[in-house]
Parts: C-alpha cells; structure tokens; sequence
C-alpha cells in the first residue's frame, strides 16, 4: 500500500488543501500529521491566547477528518524529527506540506527535505495554500518584490488565483501510526477571557454569516470603531482554517464595493507575505531604515507599561489596548491608531510595540504583524513614513458618538462625546471625578520631539 504524509502547519482545515489532495490523488492512504514544534514554544510564539485557539482548530480538524474515515496524528517535539518517526511508521516515501515565507518556515522547510532526501523519501512543498497569489509569482522588473503596495496591488488583481479544491470524502489512515491525545482549550492558562472559537467549522459560519451581513457594506463600515463591523477572520486566516484562495473567489462572485474593498485587504496580506519572503530580516530589523534613535526601553518604561495596560490619558488609546487584552484581537483602524502612538507620539522602537501584540493577538502573524508595524513606524513601506495620526481626531472621526469608548473604558462612562474624548478639557470637578489619568504627554509635544528625531523641523 502506497502511502503519503500531509504535514499541517499553518493550514488546519480540509476545504481547499492543495497539500491533502495532492497526497490522496498519488496514495492509497494518507498520514494527516501535526508537530506541537518545539521550536515555536522555545521562540515565544507559543502564546495562550493562540494555544487555546490551536486546540480548537486540531480538535475540529480531527472531528472533520473522522467524519471521512480518518484521523489526526497529532505529536510533539522537534518537527523534522518527529515528521521523519511517523514517515518511517508509515512506510512513506513522500511528504506533502503547504510554503511559507518566514525564515524560520525556509530553514525548518530545508532540514526536512535534507532529512527525507537522506533516506531516499520526498518532500513536496505547495504553494497558494496559505496565501492567494504566493510570494514571487509577481514581481516588478527590476527587483524580487514589489516594495509598494499600490503597484503590487495593480499586478495582483490581475492574476487569476488557482482553482478551489473541494474537501476529500474519504480520508483513510493507517492504522499503524499512531499520536497523542489533542490538545485542549481548558488545559491553557491566561488565555483573554474573550477569545473566539477556533476551527474550520467555526471560520466556514463565520464567512457564511459575514457575507449575509457584513459584506456588502465592509468598505463603508470597516473604518467604524464602535459598529465592530470587520469580518473577524483574521485569526481563523492566520491558522489556514479558512482559504484566502476560496475567499478571494467567493468575494468576486458576491461582488460590489464592500466585496473589492475586502479583496483588497486580502492583496495587503499577500503584500507583506512577499516583502517577508524576499527580506526575512524585516521580521526584526528596519525594511528601510530611518536611522532613530529610540528612546530606550529603561527611559520610557513609565510610558510604555500606561500603553500597555490601557492608561494613558488617551481614550481611544486605551480602549483599543483594553480590547486587545480582553479579547486577542483588536479593530484594523485601532491598530494604526494605537502603533502611531506607540512609535511616534511616544517615540518608541517599533519593536516592543509589536512583540507585545504578536504575546496577545490571536490572528499573531510575523508577516502581517512586524510589516504593519513597520508601516505605521515609517521604516517599512509606506511612502508617507513621517505621517502621525491624532488620536483625538481619529477617535473623532471614527467613533464619534464615544461608544467604542465608553465600551472598554467604563471610567469614562458617564462622560458624552465629544468630551468623551478629551476628557482633561472637562471642568476641573467632573475631571476629579474621573478615576481616568492625565494624558502622559502632550500631542503637540510628541509631535515636536518626533520631528527633532527625525530631522523634520524645516
């Protein structure tokens, strides 16, 4: 009996798995396969708020692949190690997994096919499994990568992504390989206390829910702090529960401008993933460097634990810190918001702002979260890198009535817009009232010392 290995990574689901279908149509049977990888947990990126949504998304995977006749092996340690075990268990001579783009996923990638080559096995590696026009299938003329994104955008919309492959009816597994018992959500401490479900199933009712609801008016409604009105499927895209491929395509069938304007954020998505892939060093070092000199991480600790824990005197600021913390996720429109203050009002390395949501973001992505980050700091790809949004006039703008405020900031409960968001412009009894701190620096004195460090003050 010929038999294949499928090595899930970032790609938990059964709809639109090039990998699986691929080993189904050369096999008799398949080994579906899991590695809790040792090497994530031992670089940090093993956080409870992705563990806990991890187990949700092994358990429907497996419940899945019951319903076809088969199971999953799940097991733990060094990957290329344990891929090798259950390769040489199975009696295997090939292994299917989907491409990545970050360093680590490019060295793990080439010490398995060392490893498999070695003993005479192989290894084949698919791409757009989790991206919907894979890293290098467009570039410019001059350069591996599109360095901009309109003009990448440009190119990208006008290749046609591959076709979808249907979920497999019938999943057979050997009965000789054997795994451990799955993890659980309740056996993962510190998760947010508001952390979505996880899984194939879960992300499926979700884009089915959103596209009766949602879709349509995504371009209007997605800046809106206080309507919540975003797809939410970041998360349920960063663990490839769901197929950017499948959305793309379903997204043009629905059309419309609300439908274009969520394909395009999905073409952002495969922006980054490209930058990354052609400059793995932009996971922690300047894409295009400004030359800061950051204020250090000694000097302005007072300023960034208030950024951390929600109180510095900016509501909006806060609020979006609060819902990151409370739920692993946070607004598109509040994560610019709250990066800009961190970076530029505050003057902070990029860095720590993005190490702290890569701890917290469910949907924590290298690609996605670093590259924004940069974007927002004004080392990345922006060609506006000194831009410096106001909070207040954003909060303003995209939360004008307050309830986003009010939603995650009850001290300021009490408090009508458009006070609600300055509050230390009320009269001096209703701020002492308030158990709300002062602003931690002054906007107009942010923006100065921003300018200096920059050399912008011509």
């Amino acid at each position: 009996m010929h038999v294949s290995v499928v090595l899930f990574t970032s790609d938990l689901r059964l709809h639109d798995h090039p990998p699986l279908r691929a080993a189904l149509d050369s096999a008799d049977a398949v080994v579906p396969l899991f590695v809790r990888d040792r090497a994530v947990a031992e670089a940090g990126f093993a956080t409870p708020n992705r563990s806990s949504f991890l187990a949700d998304c092994l358990a429907d995977l497996d419940a899945s692949l019951r319903e076809r006749g088969g199971r999953l092996v799940v097991r733990s340690g060094d990957l290329v190690e344990e891929v090798c075990r259950a390769v040489t268990e199975a009696e295997a001579d090939e292994v299917h997994m989907s491409a990545e783009p970050s360093r680590f996923a490019a060295l793990r990638e080439e010490r398995l096919r060392a490893a498999l080559e070695a003993d005479g096995r192989r290894l084949s590696v698919h791409d757009a499994v989790t991206a919907a026009v894979p890293p290098g299938e467009v570039t410019p003329a001059a350069s591996d990568h599109f360095a901009v994104f309109t003009p990448y955008y440009r190119r990208w919309a006008q290749v046609r992504p591959r076709a979808v492959v249907a979920a497999p009816r019938r999943v057979p597994v050997p009965d000789r390989v054997k795994g451990e018992p799955l993890p659980a959500r309740g056996e993962v401490a510190g998760v947010s206390p508001a952390l979505p479900a996880g899984g194939e199933s879960e992300g499926r009712k979700r884009v089915t829910a959103y596209w009766r609801r949602g879709l349509d008016a995504y371009d209007d409604t997605r800046d809106d702090l206080a309507a919540d009105a975003t797809s939410r499927l970041s998360a349920h895209l960063h663990f490839g529960v769901l197929s950017p491929v499948e959305l793309v395509h379903r997204a043009r069938r629905h059309g419309g401008p609300g439908a274009e304007a969520f394909v395009r954020q999905l073409a952002w998505r495969d922006f980054h993933r490209q930058v990354l892939a052609a400059r793995p060093d932009a996971a922690h070092a300047d894409y295009r460097t400004k030359h800061d000199r950051w204020r250090s991480e000694r000097a302005a600790k007072a300023d960034i634990e208030a950024w951390r824990e929600g109180r510095t005197g900016y509501p909006v600021i806060d609020a979006a810190m609060r819902q990151l913390r409370h739920e692993g996720w946070m607004h598109n429109r509040a994560r610019l918001l709250t990066a800009c203050f961190l970076t530029k009002t505050l003057y902070v390395d990029w860095r720590i702002g993005a190490a702290h949501f890569l701890y917290w973001l469910v949907d924590g992505d290298v690609a996605n979260n670093q590259l924004n980050w940069q974007w927002v700091a004004g080392t990345g790809a922006d060609t506006r890198p000194n831009r410096v949004l106001n909070p207040v006039t954003q909060s303003k703008r995209y939360d004008p009535d307050g309830a986003y405020v009010r939603r995650w900031v009850p001290e300021l409960d009490g408090v009508d817009a458009p006070a609600v968001h300055e509050p230390w412009k009320l009269p001096r009894a209703d701020r002492a009232a308030l158990d709300y701190p002062d602003p931690v620096i002054g906007l107009s004195d942010g923006l100065d010392r921003f300018r200096r460090a920059r050399d912008l003050r011509n």
